[in-house]
């Protein structure tokens, strides 16, 4: 048997949108190949978070060690943000360009290497550069995402494989503590950078090997290949055809508006936990560096299966009968509402109520988050724009985290580094994610071509 994933393809009754009769689609195949995808979405997702929030694990060493201020340590944390914002918008088309599987390859080497690098960092600027090229590498790895699902996934079963893939930042964001602290206690925190770096080296070679489209790959089968197809929308994309929409020109519907402001929103929240989540427990909370790698992750894990329990409850709903509008504004107002107990941990002085209360508010953006991610898929006109989609959303996800990095330290700057300002603030997010949602967004369908 061939060790290529691709080899063996057939040639009649192997080619996309081709009937199989006798192959029963309604029903799930024994092939999963399908999941498999997932499972490496899941996985590349982690790797990215992980390299994503080594530095907020790290931060309180390098703090000491440069002599940063509060403002500064919060642009340093916001630079990766600013260039992977920006290259949202060209990743987004790069993916739709060359294909998943190039482009995330590509994407897993670089940001791998500027992981890596960043333990030559002299000072702010070296570090802050460092973290600049990281935001370029990491950038198409979200249009990636959304667009393997789109590919992979039929529509009942998308918000699983969005929830589960989704859920790989959480894994990633709770493993960087317990991982980061103790390779700074063994080899310090630039030799920190350096292992986590390998990861996606590792990884972006088990990417290229394994991935093909659906109709490419030699281990698909018949049963399952059908299964895929019979999910999939009445349009699709056509691999001969050019882009024929400009991403600015899908910014002239509201729906998209809509998208990208309340991610934005959901955004600003879920990149407080992931940039100065560490912090807060040590500044306002008192914990030591072994008590930070035991109880930091506790938010990031509780959000892992919640992630995944928006999505299989996004696919039931589904299955249940119910309208994509109306499943996925359910799903995503109800979280966002849930989440905003984050706002009473500022009525407790008991740090295990804090941690617990982050944990919930956190847990329930995840949930909402599954659904999210199956905007840009819902909305573009068709495959060709999926990838573009979500890098516009992306951007704007993007341009919070920056947000969220320098206002909450600026903030602690003015206010002698309390945090109850940059926690109502986040309150503040939440409702406009409500609104945005409730009712910017009046139907999640495809926007005309």
């Amino acid at each position: 048997m061939s060790t290529d994933p691709a080899s063996d393809i057939a040639g009649p009754g192997r080619s996309g949108g081709s009937d199989r009769s006798g192959v029963r689609v309604g029903r799930r195949p024994k092939g999963k190949v399908r999941w498999v995808v997932v499972a490496l979405l899941f996985i590349g997702t982690s790797i990215v978070y992980i390299d994503r929030a080594n530095l907020s694990a790290a931060a309180p060493d390098i703090q000491e060690e440069f002599g940063l201020s509060s403002t500064e340590l919060g642009v340093l944390l916001s630079g990766f943000f600013w260039t992977y914002a920006v290259f949202q918008l060209i990743s987004g088309w790069f993916v739709d360009r060359v294909g998943v599987r190039i482009a995330y390859t590509a994407a897993a080497l670089a940001w791998s290497v500027f992981t890596a690098m960043t333990a030559l960092g002299r000072g702010f600027a070296s570090l802050l550069g460092l973290r600049l090229l990281l935001g370029i590498g990491e950038s198409p790895a979200y249009p990636c995402n959304a667009k393997a699902v789109r590919e992979w996934m039929p529509k009942q079963e998308r918000g699983l494989a969005t929830g589960v893939y989704d859920s790989g930042s959480r894994v990633g964001t709770a493993l960087s503590l317990p991982i980061v602290v103790l390779l700074i206690a063994l080899v310090g925190w630039r030799g920190s950078f350096v292992v986590t770096g390998l990861l996606g080296i590792v990884w972006a070679a088990v990417w290229w090997w394994f991935y093909r489209k659906p109709h490419e790959h030699g281990r698909v089968s018949a049963e399952e290949l059908a299964y895929i197809e019979a999910g999939q929308e009445a349009v699709q994309e056509d691999p001969h055809a050019k882009t024929q929409i400009r991403w600015i020109d899908l910014l002239k519907h509201r729906a998209v508006w809509g998208m990208v402001f309340g991610n934005f929103c959901i955004a600003f929240v879920i990149y407080w936990f992931v940039t100065w989540f560490p912090t807060y427990l040590v500044q306002g909370r008192g914990f030591d560096l072994p008590s930070l790698g035991l109880f930091g992750a506790i938010p990031a894990l509780v959000a892992v299966p919640t992630g995944w329990l928006g999505g299989l409850t996004a696919d039931a709903l589904i299955r249940r009968g119910w309208s994509v509008t109306r499943a996925r504004k359910t799903l995503i107002i109800g979280g966002l509402v849930l989440s905003s107990c984050i706002v009473l941990s500022l009525a407790t002085d008991s740090a295990g109520v804090a941690i617990a209360l982050l944990s919930v508010s956190y847990g329930s953006l995840t949930f909402a988050n599954a659904s999210v991610w199956l905007l840009p898929g819902e909305l573009a006109p068709s495959t060709n724009h999926v990838a573009s989609m979500a890098g516009i959303m992306n951007f704007a996800g993007s341009a919070a985290g920056i947000a969220t990095s320098i206002v909450t330290g600026a903030l602690l700057d003015l206010t002698g580094g309390s945090f109850v300002a940059p926690l109502l603030l986040a309150g503040a997010f939440i409702l406009g994610g409500i609104v945005a949602y409730g009712l910017v967004i009046r139907r999640v369908e495809p926007i005309a071509a």
